[in-house]
């Protein structure tokens, strides 16, 4: 036998035998698919106020959930006890959504599959190191950032780290294992100048292990900064900006979206609209638009699964999927929705590899994992260079989005206003609002400079996943900027 797979089976007190078991009777009542999914997580917090340690935990995730497919309706029963009589139990009560189903199937006997390419090995095992050494990280985070400026009045440091222990196993004979780790540094500073006060944060999420500190700002090691570094001077940098900043005219302008973390909106206003549970109930506004034009030529945008150590990656999805990278859009035209099992099989087309979900207790849904645009050939200066009256936006925040229509608010945190083709003055406090698509529609010029952004984003949809993405500079013709009246 595999030896991981025996030490999975260790873990979860289970074996091939007692899987297939599980799985039969899930599916004793009919049903088209069904699936078991184990999991131990471990996660562990420390976090530094006021130059000290103020909380720390550790906390455990441990169970397994069994799922039963009947064309596009769904049961699911999870259980915390991994037991034979507990997951039959459970296997027992997801069947009864098959009770008045006539179609049978039985389990294909089981096939240990492999991904092609680790995409998170570890080098240190969070495991092996020690609270004072993760305390040391925060010292020094705290450190470098009073070294930047007489100006701080409080610095926030947290370090996360996590590691899931997966076995999946379904009817269709697929089984893996899967190790996935993840680690978080981030921060926040407070700075004053006279009465004001202002504030910024700064983050990086990789699936690492200890080695992600000097993974630098791409996960690759070869950065020259250490993370610890350059979350510092990217926080007090921000603050010291916003002293200068003020809010901008208000009314329709053009808009130029900054590279890396403004892929905020990509993901929220653009992305949800292409995960195919929504295509499937028709909510979505491109629900019959595959195949068509949907922006300029040129544009590519892209759900990614296989960056090496991106928060967003993964070996396989939580249906038995193999990572991928997805074009949803490809060139200007609508080339694929994000797909689980179920809108796949009720699309007639392969799954996307998106079927993801928070914990053993939920049901996997399409989920997007790292989303982004691919990068145009035009330099940012000579995108700001071709407006004359817009701004520019550096960090978005606080969004809000009608999922399906793609109708958005977002709170612009930074940016430039852009008068006669330069930025001048630094920008806050404003809100950008929009529609999605139309944006999409609306884009004028791809920037050469795409950028992900690795910082500590979660998708929150009823689930929480983590995730991330990214863009170019793009410059959109227009959208409603909702500053002050002049």
């Amino acid at each position: 036998m595999d030896e991981r797979l025996e030490h999975f089976y260790r873990i979860f007190g289970t074996d091939g035998a007692g899987i297939s078991q599980v799985l039969a009777k899930a599916l004793s009542n009919g049903g088209d698919y069904a699936d078991i999914f184990f999991e131990y997580t471990t996660s562990n917090m420390l976090l530094l106020q006021e130059g000290e340690v103020k909380a720390t935990s550790v906390e455990s995730i441990f169970g397994a959930g069994v799922r039963v497919v009947c064309g596009t309706h769904t049961g699911y029963a999870y259980t915390e006890s991994t037991a034979l009589a507990n997951l039959l139990n459970a296997a027992k009560t997801a069947s009864a959504i098959a009770l008045s189903f006539e179609r049978r199937v039985a389990p294909v006997p089981l096939s240990l599959m492999h991904c092609r390419q680790d995409r998170y090995p570890v080098v240190t095992p969070w495991e092996d190191i020690s609270v004072l050494k993760k305390k040391e990280v925060l010292d020094s985070l705290n450190d470098a950032v009073y070294r930047r400026s007489d100006a701080i009045v409080s610095v926030s440091g947290r370090i996360t780290d996590s590691n899931s222990k997966i076995l999946f196993a379904n009817s269709l004979g697929n089984l893996y294992t899967d190790e996935r780790p993840m680690a978080e540094l981030s921060l926040s500073v407070v700075m004053a100048r006279g009465s004001r006060m202002e504030s910024a944060y700064s983050s990086r999420s990789f699936r690492m292990g200890y080695e992600f500190l000097s993974a630098g700002r791409n996960g690759e090691g070869d950065m020259g900064e250490s993370i610890v570094e350059e979350i510092a001077e990217e926080a007090v940098n921000s603050c010291k900006r916003l002293f200068e900043a003020s809010q901008p005219p208000c009314g329709e302008m053009a808009v130029v979206m900054g590279s890396g973390s403004s892929g905020v909106l990509l993901h929220e206003a653009i992305g949800h609209t292409f995960e195919a549970d929504f295509i499937r109930k028709g909510t979505s506004i491109f629900s019959d638009k595959l195949g068509k034009r949907i922006c300029r030529e040129g544009i590519n945008i892209v759900d990614d699964g296989t960056i090496k150590y991106n928060r967003g990656s993964v070996n396989f999805d939580d249906e038995g999927v193999e990572g991928q990278k997805t074009y949803l859009v490809k060139d200007g035209i609508l080339n694929s929705y994000l797909h689980d099992r179920i809108s796949a099989e009720y699309f007639g087309t392969a799954p996307t590899g998106n079927g993801r979900r928070e914990s053993f207790r939920d049901m996997p849904i399409p989920r997007m994992r790292a989303t982004y645009m691919e990068s145009g050939n035009v330099s940012q200066q000579d995108i700001i260079s071709s407006v004359s009256n817009g701004i520019y936006v550096d960090e978005l925040s606080n969004g809000q989005v009608q999922i399906g229509a793609g109708d958005f608010t977002f709170f612009v945190k930074s940016g430039f206003l852009i008068e006669n083709g330069k930025l001048t003055r630094p920008i806050k406090d404003t809100n950008i609002i929009g529609n999605g698509p139309a944006a999409l529609a609306d884009i004028l010029a791809v920037g050469n400079n795409a950028v992900i952004d690795n910082g500590t984003w979660l998708c929150r949809k009823g689930q929480s996943c983590p995730v991330s993405c990214g863009m170019p500079s793009v410059l959109v013709k227009s959208l409603n900027v909702g500053g002050i009246y002049e």
